[in-house]
């Protein structure tokens, strides 16, 4: 690695012998958690961030974590895995189950009131066809939605208001708290294997095995197709104030416009890349417009959407960059790879 990467500056890494599966940040900022395929979570303290062998491991399920999310509470993280558990680890490193089903968990997602995060979270996790939705304490069902087929992502809008799944043939939206539930299923033939919401309730975008991207205008269900990818698109994240669609799934970042009538009719910005080298994640931040963005090679790269600037954060090794998160003060940037390298960068002002 050279000398004046950010990670060698600013940051830890360390290697573990299995794939990283997922990483996530606490609410509070003060916890990363990375899982893998052999069935581990490792946790680092913020007051470790800068020493990696430090960082916590625990092995919480039998077989493969298959999704990780920041708890619905301040701290702690849910995971789900191929053992049909759902599991919460709290901040002190405890373990406790609260389902074990007949289904692999394959996505967890949470919501919470960003005003105050003590008030009316949601979890919601995804087994085969149905998506469960439970209160904070993840105790008690809210409800169970069915869906036509395997469920391969869901997403709650920002104010947590309705959740959104994807599944063969297209993705469908439910009302949280409605007493009777009339979902709305916005159809496009093919198989839909992931699902983002604009910030601002406008469109709803899903990726496709076909290596494009399928969108719905929200006002009016109008179609929106966004192709001409070379390889699938496994990762992609509207920027804070919804400007823009960020997309791995090329030897660039490709970013889409959703303003000025956009996406429809307009070619999408490219930021800085690596020739010949598939972007695998990337991950938004949630203050500023800039974009972190990981590739098959291991380099990791943060570039300001607005200036263009690009900045390395690592160098090529580890293999394919697989997990990608920001912190929500967005002082920490967290990411991991096929082959067991780790990481925690630390963004905060010194």
């Amino acid at each position: 690695m050279n000398g004046n990467s950010l990670l060698e500056r600013r940051g830890a890494t360390r290697t573990l012998e299995a794939h990283v599966t997922g990483c996530a940040i606490s609410r509070d900022s003060q916890q990363v958690a990375f899982t893998t395929g052999e069935g581990d979570i490792v946790i680092a303290p913020r007051a470790d961030w800068g020493q990696a062998d430090a960082w916590q491991v625990m092995t919480i399920h039998d077989g493969a974590i298959l999704s990780v999310a920041p708890d619905a509470a301040p701290d702690g993280f849910l995971t789900g895995g191929d053992d049909n558990a759902l599991r919460r680890v709290a901040a002190d490193g405890s373990v406790s189950d609260l389902v074990k089903g007949r289904r692999w968990i394959e996505h967890v997602t949470t919501w919470t009131n960003p005003k105050d995060a003590t008030k009316g979270g949601v979890i919601a996790f995804a087994a085969g066809k149905q998506v469960e939705l439970r209160d904070a304490s993840g105790a008690n069902t809210l409800k169970t939605l069915e869906h036509p087929s395997t469920v391969s992502g869901i997403t709650f809008d920002a104010k947590g208001k309705r959740i959104a799944a994807s599944h063969y043939n297209g993705a469908t939206m439910w009302f949280v708290q409605a007493k009777v539930d009339t979902p709305r299923l916005l159809e496009w033939k093919g198989s839909h294997i992931g699902i983002a919401i604009h910030p601002e309730g406008e469109a709803l975008v899903t990726s496709m095995q076909e290596s494009e991207l399928h969108g719905w205008r929200l006002s009016d269900g109008h179609n929106m197709r966004m192709s001409g990818y070379p390889s699938k698109v496994q990762s992609m994240a509207f920027t804070r104030n919804g400007k823009w669609l960020v997309t791995s799934g090329a030897d660039v970042v490709v970013m889409w416009p959703f303003f000025g009538g956009g996406p429809m009719g307009k070619a999408p910005a490219e930021l800085g890349g690596i020739p010949g080298v598939v972007c695998t994640r990337v991950a938004v931040h949630p203050v500023h417009e800039i974009v972190a963005a990981g590739f098959a090679d291991g380099t990791v790269l943060l570039a300001d959407t607005a200036a263009q600037k690009l900045l390395p954060v690592c160098t090529a090794g580890g293999g394919p960059v697989s997990a990608l998160a920001f912190s929500e003060d967005g002082c920490a940037l967290a990411f991991g790879t096929e082959e067991g390298r780790i990481a925690v960068v630390d963004l905060s002002t010194r």
